[in-house]
């Protein structure tokens, strides 16, 4: 048995101790051995510059989620803990995102219109809903879901929510009440109420602006010297000082508010069979757009320090997060790049750097509640669009734009968002690359294999005109793995390739490297092909079989073709048994030679 039949044997049957036991909770062990004596101090560095990064977002991501200031800290609270304790990476930090914060508020929107109680009983149960998917994903063992979508859609759709979230913090640039979810009407909406707009706010938002791009730019000159000052903790300290000095809220200028945390309330939402429904849709949406963007910055990092990372055990540590958030009414919650790049910048070495962040944070709620709540509106503004700014960069398309498919994919998921809204072109986002790979894999190409010169490889004769067909033997090989889309057809060319060939053939070998499983349609479609050789009197070997296509051939299949041979054999291999099969007489030894 191979190591691909091992691989596959090993991972059809799956448990929560599975989850939780796998080769990165060692790798942290060895980490925090090899750090033993500087490792806390390390990390308690990384989590204080991190708890000055992190609450300000979340306190941001909260308006942007049309959600109250304490559900982006309770968000902020429950990924830190749950993913310190039950994740794989040890630099990722799972805390409220941008993108999801949007994605929520534009579901709440949908569903709930005007009804502000309603939205934040849906907000809760659509988090409470993401947790949910989040295991269930990792329990079926779904941890490399994300690579379903295309990473030029995906790039497309995170340039197109971008914008969206720039532009939709003119409500708070410049103090207005505007709720519509069309991109277009709302801009319209900005500019119709221009005699309303609050000139003081739009003047705090610029100097916060200024301030942060003025550290950013003492980081480039001086080669990242700066890196360590937390901008958004020094420019939201400076909102508060300029709030209780020059009271801004007799200006107009908003605060925060009271925050009231209430976390001794759990609760799981009351709502409707067909909410719940509309939930899970949405969840289903949510759940790959917080994985993309978490695995993305998870496995960046581990490749960066060649760490072991476990993907299944991190959806779990995601749904674990996701759920604790959701029933304490916070927001959903991933690993978020900067976040994440930040924590490896400022020196963390385990995952302990994120609780340190968590307790620090908590340390901060407890004894300046009263002063976080003095934070100016625009202030946050400011933050969240020096945030998003950082992603509105065409570099990262330039390898995409060099092909044309790829180039109309970006170009048409950045107007799916504008167009129709970040929801809506979620959905489209997703659709579209899962329409591309059904596209791919639909497709029926075989190609005819012959031995390349005097070695044991096998080529295909259209791509290697040097390559020689052996006399007798058909040698066919679908180029795509078969399924229920593509397997008749597939099938269909085999035959008319073995019934056009010129030279006689005694025996057709079937090259099925590329088909990893069976469904039930490809199995009869094989029925049928074995049929037919046995109808035309051609002897039939299948080779390359991967460990579940020959199990499924074998019981199937079997005992009704005796004669077809099912083996994992190379393609090498199997023409030598051909040639024996042919000639009985030959010495099996020639076989294995």
């Amino acid at each position: 048995m191979d190591s691909d039949c091992l691989k596959n044997q090993t991972e059809s049957t799956v448990s929560l101790n599975d989850l939780m036991n796998l080769p990165a909770k060692e790798d942290f062990g060895k980490i925090r051995a090899k750090y033993a004596g500087k490792l806390n101090w390390q990390d308690v560095i990384a989590g204080l510059s991190i708890a000055g990064l992190l609450l300000p977002q979340a306190l941001a991501y909260s308006g942007i989620g049309n959600l109250p200031a304490q559900a982006g800290i309770i968000g902020l609270f429950a990924g830190l803990l749950c993913y310190g304790l039950l994740g794989s990476s040890r630099f990722a930090l799972v805390s409220p995102t941008s993108s999801s914060a949007v994605v929520l508020a534009a579901a709440t929107m949908t569903m709930a219109q005007d009804n502000a109680r309603l939205r934040l009983v849906l907000a809760s149960g659509l988090v409470i809903m993401t947790g949910i998917l989040f295991i269930l994903a990792a329990i079926t063992r779904m941890g490399n879901v994300t690579d379903f979508i295309a990473k030029p859609v995906l790039r497309g759709f995170t340039f197109g929510l971008a914008i969206v979230i720039i532009i939709k913090q003119a409500t708070a640039v410049l103090n207005l009440n505007i709720e519509k979810d069309n991109l277009f009407a709302f801009i319209f909406d900005v500019f119709r109420q221009f005699e309303f707009w609050n000139v003081r706010c739009l003047v705090t938002t610029v100097l916060a602006l200024l301030f942060l791009g003025l550290v950013e730019w003492l980081r480039r000159i001086q080669n990242g010297k700066f890196r360590n000052i937390p901008s958004g903790t020094l420019v939201i300290l400076l909102g508060i000082l300029a709030s209780k000095w020059f009271d801004l809220p007799a200006y107009g200028v908003p605060n925060v508010g009271t925050i009231n945390l209430n976390l001794n309330n759990p609760m799981i939402p009351a709502l409707s069979y067909p909410e719940w429904m509309q939930l899970f849709e949405i969840g289903i949406a949510l759940v790959f757009i917080l994985y993309a963007e978490s695995y993305g910055s998870i496995r960046s990092f581990a490749m960066k320090h060649h760490d072991a990372i476990a993907p299944n055990r991190d959806l779990f540590a995601l749904g674990i997060s996701n759920l604790v958030s959701g029933i304490f009414q916070g927001m959903p919650v991933g690993a978020g790049y900067s976040a994440t790049a930040a924590n490896e910048a400022y020196g963390a070495k385990t995952r302990l750097a994120g609780i340190y962040a968590m307790l620090i944070t908590l340390i901060i709620i407890l004894t300046v509640l009263p002063y976080i709540e003095w934070i100016p509106i625009p202030v946050l503004a400011a933050i969240v669009i020096s945030t998003m700014a950082t992603t509105l960069t065409l570099s990262s398309f330039r390898l995409y734009f060099n092909w044309k498919i790829d180039r109309l994919l970006i170009v048409a998921s950045v107007l799916a968002v504008l167009l129709l809204g970040v929801l809506q072109g979620l959905m489209i986002a997703i659709a579209i690359s899962l329409l591309m790979m059904l596209r791919q894999n639909s497709k029926s190409t075989v190609s005819v294999l012959g031995r390349l010169g005097q070695s044991h490889d096998f080529v295909s004769l259209s791509v290697f005109p040097e390559a020689k067909p052996v006399s007798g033997i058909l040698i066919l090989r679908p180029d795509q793995s078969m399924f229920f889309a593509n397997a008749d057809r597939i099938l269909l060319q085999a035959r008319e390739i073995v019934s056009s060939s010129e030279l006689p053939v005694h025996t057709v070998i079937l090259s099925l490297e590329q088909t990893t499983d069976l469904d039930a349609t490809s199995v009869e479609a094989l029925r049928d092909f074995f049929a037919e050789m046995r109808k035309e009197g051609k002897k039939l070997i299948l080779a390359r079989l991967k460990n579940p296509v020959h199990e499924v051939l074998q019981f199937t299949l079997g005992k009704q073709f005796p004669e077809v041979s099912l083996s994992r054999l190379s393609v090498e291999r199997a023409v030598r048994l051909a040639h024996i099969k042919e000639n009985p007489n030959k010495s099996v030894y020639s076989l294995y030679k």
